[in-house]
């Protein structure tokens, strides 16, 4: 199968057409062994009056290992409504509209190494085992499935969907929970013990997964819930994002003496996408920050204890839907209703180089 999605320095919107094919076999890319510069020169010219401009040379301190502080990775013929790091970092998962999983290298040139089409209608989630072997898929044709991340060959898919458990040793469900309303998000405490599903009537429950019942329910936003996220840490916190255009973090301990559960909310990322888009929030790894996409076309980055807004990215012509931290680099991964991905490099710096 021949494929020809293309990975860019931030600022070429230009990308080949993909030739798709209903294969489900993955294609291998060969690796291009290059280091990139941490310390580069950066030109640029600086208007000082109307006729009169001058270049200024900036020293740029890179803190990543990405080819260039934004990479653009283009490819998808729809909107891109999720992407996640692999559990290493090395890789790449990107799901869209056009019933497509995309698999992409982080590093170097960001090539597209595979293509996976487990399902017939679009694909609206994606994540990675945690060995990074497998990769979970979650259709609008109403099925979960299960593929090799390696061979790109589908596993399993399981069919139907009403709040249903499934194990993926056996072929059919083991469990179901009534909501009673539509779920638009679910999250899995890291011991597995509790889900929390969010919904169309604002609040978050938490199922204990032992007994099928719910423990509590979670009341603060006034509008859907999007995304939900625990912290992959400690696993004390959970992360909601809503229509509301606000993010709560939730103090999920077993024994939280805030009746509430609310330790703080977090503003800056509007949603107000037409058709109810699902954007979904993510924790980096040390906890440290949260990010969001937004209906403004931007990520937004939030220090998690002090709550201040500590980055707006642009980029993206279309909403954001997902974003992710790179599990060991200071990199965050963008998706958008464009059809296009950003990867980001942060905490570099800049000085201006002296004459």
């Amino acid at each position: 199968m021949d494929l020809k999605r293309k990975a860019s320095v931030s600022g070429n919107q230009n990308s080949e057409q993909p030739n798709l094919s209903s294969n489900s076999s993955l294609i291998k890319r060969t690796k291009i062994d290059e280091e990139p510069a941490k310390i580069q020169t950066l030109t640029t010219s600086v208007k000082t009056s109307n006729v009169l401009s001058k270049s200024v040379k900036y020293q740029v301190t890179r803190s990543s290992s990405l080819e260039a502080p934004n990479m653009l990775l283009s490819g998808h013929e729809g909107d891109v409504f999720s992407c996640k790091f692999s559990p290493s970092g090395e890789n790449i998962a990107s799901c869209s509209m056009d019933r497509s999983i995309l698999l992409w290298k982080t590093f170097k040139d960001c090539k597209n190494y595979g293509i996976i089409k487990p399902h017939n209608n679009a694909i609206l989630q994606v994540l990675w085992s945690q060995d990074g072997q497998r990769i979970y898929s979650a259709s609008a044709d109403k099925t979960v499935a299960i593929s090799d991340a390696v061979t790109g060959a589908r596993i399993k898919k399981f069919k139907g969907h009403l709040g249903i458990i499934w194990d993926s040793r056996k072929k059919n469900s083991v469990s179901s929970l009534e909501n009673g309303l539509p779920v638009t998000s679910v999250s899995c405490s890291l011991n597995g013990d509790v889900l929390f599903s969010g919904s169309l009537d604002n609040t978050i429950t938490a199922w204990d997964m032992r007994k099928n019942t719910v423990l509590y329910k979670l009341v603060g936003h006034t509008d859907t819930i999007t995304g939900l996220d625990v912290s992959p840490k400690t696993g004390n916190s959970l992360i909601s994002s809503s229509d509301d255009s606000t993010l709560i973090l939730w103090d999920i301990r077993p024994f939280c003496s805030n009746p509430t559960r609310i330790s703080n909310i977090f503003f800056g990322a509007p949603h107000s996408s037409p058709g109810h888009t699902l954007i979904r929030p993510a924790f980096s790894k040390d906890e440290s920050r949260i990010a969001s996409g937004g209906s403004d076309r931007c990520t937004t980055i939030w220090d998690l204890n002090s709550t201040k807004l500590i980055y707006k990215l642009p980029g993206h012509k279309g909403t954001v839907t997902q974003v992710d931290f790179h599990p060991v680099e200071p990199i965050i991964l963008s998706c958008s209703a464009d059809r296009t991905m950003f990867l980001g490099e942060l905490d570099s710096s800049a000085v201006i180089e002296k004459a």
